[in-house]
């Protein structure tokens, strides 16, 4: 049996022992009720690039078409999408002929309060069709010159939590009350490893964001005191359910991008058992994953 063949069968019977365990208790573990209707799913998976920061834009592809994902949140690292117009060009013509679609850019950083070094940023995700920046540490201080371009170039912007380490966003509820009042373009990308070990209830953030959440990294930890126990999605205590009854309760219309730290040389068993537990849950929560 072929690689690829034995991964999709991994992620078909992932998928199925997911939903099971999602399921309600009056349906028998794999026993699909006659004549089910599964209703389109509300949530949408994707695969944040920084996943396979050791690889090639090529490989990356191949491994895309291996988990049937076709929407990245891509990042300028390796050859994934380079700032250069002219290699961001040809990142660009190898994404269309794939089918794969850039939904989110980011991490993208601002150090610099300089109309410049911002619009740079907002080109290159111009030039991608990007409507989404996942900008990591701006100085609140930036936010304004941010909110200017925004405006400018109709492009969302998500400031990323980065957990307890970071004074000065380590809790999507710090980006909340930062970007009260301004611009409806200006909110958070979720990190819900991060927003958890922050001492954030994943489910009250997502609630209170609201219409301000554009993205959302994914990650699965076995302690919400170690950053350094992250594992594949379901293995360790994150509420997935829960927290995908949040976004669905609050219409979340963006990407739910999992981002595969660990393993960086060899992340696709992770990848593979994370997506397939998640499209599993929706599965069991009766939506066509």
């Amino acid at each position: 049996m072929n690689q690829e063949m034995s991964r999709r069968r991994f992620v078909q019977s992932g998928a199925l022992i997911a939903a099971a365990c999602a399921a309600p208790a009056a349906i028998p573990a794999f026993a699909e009720p006659k004549h089910a209707v599964f209703k389109p799913s509300p949530l949408q998976f994707g695969i944040a690039t920084y996943t396979f920061r050791n690889f090639t834009r090529a490989q990356m592809l191949g491994f895309l078409k291996q988990l049937e994902v076709t929407s990245i949140n891509c990042k300028d690292t390796k050859d994934h999408l380079p700032s250069d117009p002219v290699e961001e060009a040809k990142a660009l013509a190898d994404y269309a002929a794939a089918g794969t679609a850039l939904h989110a850019a980011g991490t993208i950083y601002f150090p610099k309060d300089e109309d410049d070094d911002i619009r740079a940023k907002f080109e290159y995700c111009k030039r991608a069709g990007i409507k989404v920046i996942v900008a990591g540490d701006p100085k609140p201080e930036v936010l304004p010159r941010i909110e200017k371009f925004i405006k400018e170039y109709d492009i969302r912007v998500g400031i990323h939590n980065h957990g307890p380490e970071d004074k000065v966003w380590p809790s999507p509820l710090n980006v909340l009350a930062a970007v009260k009042g301004m611009d409806p373009r200006l909110g958070c990308c979720i990190d819900i490893g991060h927003c958890v070990r922050a001492g954030t209830d994943i489910v009250e953030a997502i609630h209170a964001v609201g219409p301000r959440l554009f993205n959302m990294h994914v990650k699965d930890l076995t302690s919400f005191d170690s950053r350094e126990s992250q594992v594949a999605v379901g293995r360790g205590i994150i509420p997935f359910r829960e927290m995908f009854e949040a976004l669905i309760a609050t219409r979340y219309a963006g990407f739910i991008d999992l981002e595969y730290e660990i393993h960086a040389d060899d992340p696709m068993p992770g990848v593979i058992e994370s997506m397939a537990y998640m499209r599993g849950m929706v599965g069991g929560m009766g939506y066509r994953a």
